[in-house]
């Protein structure tokens, strides 16, 4: 720890995380509020994973934040029951999902059937169980995301009351792909680019996005995205020494 540089900050104490957890959500939210009681302030704060790696330089990355006309760049799509129920194709399976993680309410479950969940989606069912409605819709999207110091302090003090949203999240998983999606889409002086400048290859068709190796160098350099996910140095390390001659000039 003690040769850490000077600019790099824990939250204390440490919150223990788990996965799709609202624990995950109440962390960032942490982070960010820690980042932002420093009288010299980022202008811009960049979530990141484990699995996100620059691709661009320092430089660029943050001459294109400063240009922006924009308070967030983050992926987000309002979750609606039309969708959900007239749509099936491949493309629009995560719609339902987030449907059905966000905007049902499970009345109760029988162990004894195989865990057969009694669970209501229908609007007007749902409707006295959830916080949406007109004036706060329901949104998703990936987790990481990029805002400036206005996203920063909407989202810090949208949490910090005590609100309907963080209650009904509270017990249900995978919420970290929806509360920041949901606070910052309803925020009437937010502008959103709906754009988290991640490269991502979901070619594989699967859960998971494609682990990115060397032959995906030309379009990652190509390409506009301030960072590309996911990568496994057990996999191919040599993309990564080779965007580091890149972006590390």
């Amino acid at each position: 720890m003690d040769n850490l540089s000077k600019n790099i900050s824990f939250v204390r104490p440490h919150l223990q995380t788990g996965w799709g957890e609202f624990s995950v959500v109440e962390a960032t939210v942490q982070a960010i509020k820690l980042m932002y009681e420093y009288a010299n302030c980022p202008d811009w704060f960049i979530l990141l994973s484990g699995s996100d790696y620059p691709i661009k330089t320092a430089k660029e990355i943050l001459g294109d934040l400063i240009a922006s006309r924009y308070d967030a760049h983050i992926h987000h799509q309002q979750i609606i029951y039309k969708v959900y129920q007239q749509n099936v194709k491949m493309s629009l399976i995560w719609q339902i999902l987030a449907y059905q993680r966000y905007c049902s309410y499970e009345l109760f479950s029988i162990p004894f059937l195989k865990n057969l969940k009694i669970r209501l989606e229908h609007p007007l069912l749902t409707k006295p169980f959830l916080p949406f409605s007109e004036k706060l819709r329901c949104f998703a999207g990936g987790l990481w995301f990029s805002g400036n110091q206005r996203s920063a302090e909407y989202i810090i003090n949208f949490h910090s009351q005590k609100n309907a949203l963080k209650s009904h999240y509270h017990h249900r998983m995978f919420v970290d792909e929806s509360y920041f999606q949901t606070i910052l889409a309803n925020a009437p002086d937010i502008n959103l680019k709906n754009d988290d400048d991640r490269y991502v290859d979901w070619s594989t068709r699967g859960a998971h996005p494609k682990i990115l190796v060397m032959e995906d160098l030309p379009l990652l350099l190509a390409s506009s995205c301030h960072f590309a996910r996911k990568f496994d140095i057990d996999v191919d390390s040599k993309i990564l020494d080779q965007l580091d001659k890149i972006t590390l000039r």
